[in-house]
């Protein structure tokens, strides 16, 4: 009998096999697209509302609008390791709609926000909402697929984050254009209520039971009040440094040693003395899945220099304007299918240190050969090396999460990728600041300083330098785009040293098996598991026909030319 034969037997042995293994029915597919509708929410706020900003404040009366981004980075950030233990303790379901109420609620505050006050606060609560959309959405697609399976998924999301994310900007801007802008926010209340529908109705996965108190006292407060605490610490210090006050003044460095110091105590809380820890020590005590937290960390640093200062390059060394250079960092949009087809490779080769090798690598190379363009640089060669970049980040930047979850069983699988993603947003924070500082400080040493004594003290310097960059007369403009050129390389030389860093720490890692088995207890509800019995059973049983038709036509062909 063929191996097609024994799959339908044990499927009519068995009530309810793994189905996620073979097909998958209309239930999942269903879910699945609450979840992308879920991602393109987050994803869309967060590229959207920045090209609309500078309107938002004119019309708010507001001079100061960068608490408007930070409170969404804090809030979502500062909510992300929770979200598994939320996960865990209420249900995948509750969980997900929680979230997508607390974005819904945001947005509609953000929308009739009459002053900058009420404005942040609506961001405070929209990031709440889309901290915990983030990872509850890997965390139900962990549910729902096998890690063996998982990258074509994830690669799917991909596809999603990119669409938000190049049709945010112009969203925003042809909102905040027309005078709009509030329907940038009112707009999410109806995707919020579609996706919240589609959860409704077909995610029927197990509910924990247990009264609602119950399941409250078993959150890990204390931690969360930690990670909170270290969290905010950490963004003040590094929004503030070099801006609202020097790198080496206590105003900066007393809420960065203490933001640190407080999340050390967070995982030592989490190891040592919480009853029901939001990241068990479990998920680092082995040096594969530490690797791949290490890896994201710092995937993301270079990740996020690279979208935020090449930009920087063209609009400082080339006279381009602010969507011109967006145009021209086109080239770095190589990460998104370079992503994709990492994915769909370790589906299907069952492998992921190559791909992250080989993406370490190429990052090297790409930052070795940035670190040499000057200002005089044709665009198509630096166009090139964009893509260069592009590629090598892109190989690593979704194949991070399998040396994460491959150690840990599937059980884990809620706690590990709620760190996961407060580990990237987190590793955020910090690649634009270690980019911003060091191109201040270089720009501080490079730029003439007549002309730098006529910026005020404590100025973000290369974005008060850049509108005027067109109009400087020659020499001067030639020797300011030249310190741009040359404080670039030097950013691109830190980030050797980070993406050296990082192909370090991937080789810790094993190259374990991707398991194939799924947490039963989050399984579906066994009338839709059974309905995808049936699909799959139907499936092989016509694989097995098939290949009885394939056999006595090769006994005909046999007989005829006997």
């Amino acid at each position: 009998m063929s191996s097609d034969e024994d799959s339908v037997d044990k499927i009519q042995q068995s009530p309810l096999p793994n189905a996620a293994k073979t097909r998958k029915g209309g239930a999942f597919w269903c879910i699945f697209l609450s979840l992308c509708l879920a991602v393109f929410l987050a994803a869309l706020e967060l590229t959207a509302v920045s090209t609309a900003l500078p309107t938002i404040a004119h019309d708010l009366r507001a001079d100061d609008f960068v608490w408007v981004g930070s409170a969404y980075t804090l809030s979502s950030t500062a909510l992300l390791p929770m979200s598994g233990g939320m996960a865990q303790i209420f249900g995948r379901r509750p969980a997900l709609l929680i979230c997508l109420g607390l974005f819904a609620l945001g947005s509609g505050i953000c929308g009739g926000a009459s002053s900058m006050g009420m404005l942040i606060a609506g961001r405070t609560v929209q990031g709440l909402g889309g901290g915990g959309i983030q990872s509850l959405s890997f965390i139900v697609l962990a549910d729902l697929t096998t890690l063996q399976e998982r990258g074509i998924y994830t690669s799917l999301f991909g596809i999603v984050w990119c669409i938000a994310g190049v049709s945010g900007p112009v969203v925003g801007g042809s909102l905040a254009a027309t005078g709009q802008w509030r329907w940038l926010f009112y707009l999410n209340l109806p995707i919020c209520g579609v996706a919240g529908g589609l959860v409704l109705v077909f995610l029927k996965l197990p509910t924990p039971p247990g009264t609602f108190s119950e399941k409250f006292k078993r959150l890990d407060w204390v931690g969360n009040a930690l990670v909170v605490g270290g969290t905010a610490a950490c963004t003040i210090a590094l929004s503030w440094g070099g801006v609202i006050a020097p790198w080496n003044s206590a105003k900066v460095l007393v809420p960065l040693i203490l933001g640190l110091g407080i999340l050390g105590l967070f995982l030592l809380w989490e190891a040592k003395w919480a009853t029901y820890p939001m990241v068990p020590f479990s998920l680092m005590s082995n040096r594969t899945s530490l690797s791949g937290y290490l890896q994201t960390f710092l995937i993301t640093i270079v990740c996020l220099a690279v979208i935020y200062y090449m930009a920087v390059y063209f609009q400082g060394c080339k006279d381009a304007s602010p969507v011109h250079s967006g145009v021209l960092a086109m080239g770095f949009a190589a990460l998104s299918p370079t992503s994709i087809i990492s994915g769909v490779a370790v589906a299907k080769l069952h492998r992921y240190r190559p791909q992250l090798w080989f993406g370490w690598c190429l990052a090297l190379i790409g930052f070795g050969i940035a670190s040499t363009l000057g200002a005089t640089d044709s665009t198509a060669r630096v166009v090139g090396f964009e893509v260069v970049l592009g590629v090598g980040i892109g190989c690593g930047f979704t194949t991070v999460m399998f040396p994460v979850l491959a150690p840990l069983p599937a059980a884990s699988n809620a706690q590990a990728i709620a760190f996961f993603q407060f580990i990237r947003s987190f590793a955020g924070v910090w690649g634009i600041t270690i980019g911003g500082t060091v191109l201040q400080n270089e720009l501080k040493r490079r730029i003439p300083a007549d002309y730098l004594a006529s910026f005020p003290e404590g100025a973000a310097i290369a974005y008060s330098l850049i509108p005027q960059i067109p109009t400087l007369p020659e020499p001067l403009k030639g020797e300011v785009q030249d310190a741009f050129a040359k404080s670039l390389q030097v950013l691109w030389k830190v980030m050797i040293g980070v993406a050296g860093v990082g192909f370090l720490s991937s080789l810790m890692m094993k190259g374990l098996p991707l398991h194939t088995d799924m947490d039963s207890k989050w399984a579906l509800d066994a009338k839709d598991r059974r309905v995808e019995d049936d699909e799959n059973m139907i499936h092989l049983v016509d694989k097995v026909q098939s290949a009885e038709k394939g056999q006595e036509g090769e006994r005909a062909t046999a007989v005829e030319y006997d």
